[in-house]
């Protein structure tokens, strides 16, 4: 049986890449770095900012100290803010997934974006009181692919509604690297194909993968865990 359901955020449920490429860009503009779309989808997508701020500057030969990386998130924050406020964009069926999955089960967001970029589209969403846990950037050391925001997320749920089973939740995931990091915290691991390929991610280790989040819906949730519980996986 289906125990609770944990979100990713950028790529899964609002299409914001764009702006966080040109927040990363702004913010590093000064010191003459500039990424373009391919070299972010190929080598930053699915690291928080500090991750991709320190991926960054290290490719270019740049120091990246903790006070460099804090001013830059700092300046990337900003832009990013002014940015979604004009052209955030939530993706068509988004909403409609993440409020039919609160109603079923406990939920969680587990995401390396800021806690405010959160809240705001949640906002958007008229959903700002479906996750019963968020789990951002600034609540964990280390971003995907390691495992520690999912370990998090089913933590704090637990403490909210009793032990979870990880076989009995489910991810649901856009990048190579969030695709990693659900399943090596041992959850079921439904992938959208926003911005990789269906086989790159099911090469990945997602147990499902769909075109758009658009054509999930919440049975393909309780499908997932079924299935894992009649084969015994």
């Amino acid at each position: 049986m289906l125990q609770a359901a944990l979100f990713d955020f950028n790529g899964v449920l609002v299409d914001d890449e764009q702006l966080h490429l040109d927040g990363f860009n702004a913010a590093l503009a000064p010191a003459g770095v500039i990424v373009s779309l391919e070299q972010y989808n190929e080598r930053y997508l699915g690291f928080d900012d500090r991750g991709a701020f320190v991926a960054m500057l290290r490719d270019h030969g740049l120091a990246h100290d903790d006070e460099r990386i804090a001013t830059l998130i700092r300046a990337k924050s900003v832009v990013y803010g002014a940015l979604a406020a004009r052209s955030l964009t939530v993706f068509d069926g988004a909403a409609l997934l993440l409020r039919s999955a609160g109603d079923e089960v406990p939920l969680a967001i587990v995401s390396g974006a800021m806690r405010g970029e959160i809240d705001v589209a949640l906002r958007l969403m008229a959903a700002a009181a479906v996750p019963r846990v968020i789990v951002a950037a600034e609540d964990v050391r280390a971003c995907k692919p390691d495992p520690e925001g999912y370990i998090l997320g089913l933590s704090r749920l637990g403490a909210l509604v009793g032990p979870l089973d990880p076989a009995r939740c489910v991810a649901i995931e856009d990048s190579v690297a969030g695709v990693q990091s659900a399943c090596a915290a041992g959850l079921r691991v439904i992938a959208v194909a926003h911005t990789y390929a269906v086989d790159v991610l099911r090469a990945a280790g997602a147990h499902a993968v769909f075109a758009h989040v658009r054509e999930v819906t919440v049975d393909d949730f309780h499908a997932l865990v079924s299935a894992a519980e009649v084969h015994g996986r």
